[in-house]
């Protein structure tokens, strides 16, 4: 039986044999089936999904052909694990994951996936959401276009569904979603735990995830210099959204106001990079334009310098975090 569709859903009643009195049951779990992709009809190597008979279960795409990543298809087939045409990746949790586009230069497209919620939210409440997402990279396709980082990837709720196929328009940008990760996400190696609160203003039944900002408003980090066309393409994996406070993984608070005035320069740099207003404690870590780790540490004074003569020149991304807050920088290296 298929359950991707709009409409097409089975509620759930798990455990709910209390009280009248009781808080609601259903409330107090993750909102969102198949939430981190596991369940499906057939195990197809191909990439995109559309309609009811492509992708995992409750899914559909909301833009474009979103792509379904499964470990029974094999390492190295189009939408394999680790290896795909679009990445190396392993899911954050189990056997499978999603990816989409999330920036394109030339016209300003985007991927989305949705699905509908177990039960649509209560005006007024409070709500609580995450995902987990990976930049793209490293994938075996032939002239690769997905050679960029993205910010504000996130969630859009919605009270009615919106599929795409084939020959409709694509939608565009609103500039505004619930909840979204601001910064850059160019980890290729590690999954980035974006997350979230609001306040639901209406009765939202559907999630719609992806890139909900025009070209610009996102920030973008290049991998790569290739002549084709640019994308960024980021991989989706175990998106939750819950009433209960504790009832998703939440990373984000509110900003610190020590974290919001750190400031970095010369950018671009070349031999020594100054780094001021860095709060002590906080944990402090560098990658490269591909993901890897290149330095790590902790604030251990106001201000503070890095001798960076001897890295290679290119993109890095720095990032400073604290226990409820972090900030993300992008520089770059010149001779």
């Amino acid at each position: 039986m298929n359950l991707r569709w709009p409409g097409a859903r089975l509620g759930l009643l798990l455990g709910c044999l209390g009280f009248v009195a009781a808080l609601r049951c259903e409330a107090q779990g993750n909102l969102i089936p198949n939430h981190s992709f596991e369940e499906y009809d057939t195990c197809l190597a191909v990439l995109g999904f559309y309609t009811p008979n492509e992708g995992p279960l409750h899914w559909f795409s909301a833009s474009g052909s979103p792509d379904y990543y499964q470990s029974c298809v094999g390492n190295g087939a189009a939408n394999g694990i680790p290896q795909s045409f679009y990445g190396y990746q392993f899911p954050q949790d189990g056997e499978a994951h999603v990816g989409m586009v999330t920036y394109q230069q030339q016209y300003g497209l985007r991927e989305y996936a949705m699905v509908e919620l177990l039960e649509a939210m209560d005006p007024g409440e409070t709500y609580y959401a995450s995902f987990w997402a990976s930049a793209g990279w490293n994938g075996i396709k032939d002239y690769p276009q997905h050679y960029v980082a993205a910010s504000h990837v996130g969630m859009l709720f919605t009270v009615q569904p919106r599929p795409w196929t084939i020959g409709d328009p694509w939608p565009t940008a609103g500039n505004s979603a619930h909840v979204y990760h601001p910064w850059i996400i160019a980890d290729t190696v590690g999954w980035t735990l974006v997350s979230g609160s609001f306040v639901a203003d209406s009765a939202y039944r559907y999630l719609m995830i992806g890139n909900h900002f025009d070209n610009a408003t996102t920030d973008t980090l290049h991998f790569a210099t290739y002549p084709w066309m640019p994308k960024a393409y980021t991989l989706i994996d175990n998106v939750c959204v819950s009433v209960a406070p504790d009832g998703c993984p939440m990373a984000t608070g509110l900003m610190d106001v020590a974290v919001d005035e750190i400031h970095l320069h010369p950018n671009p740099a070349a031999g020594e990079l100054h780094l001021g207003g860095v709060p002590v404690g906080a944990q402090i870590v560098i990658h490269d334009a591909t993901g890897r780790l290149i330095w790590e540490g902790r604030g251990e004074r106001n201000a503070w310098n890095l001798d960076v003569s001897g890295w290679p020149r290119g993109g890095y991304v720095l990032r400073v975090m604290q226990t409820r807050s972090h900030r993300t920088f992008k520089f770059v290296l010149i001779e």
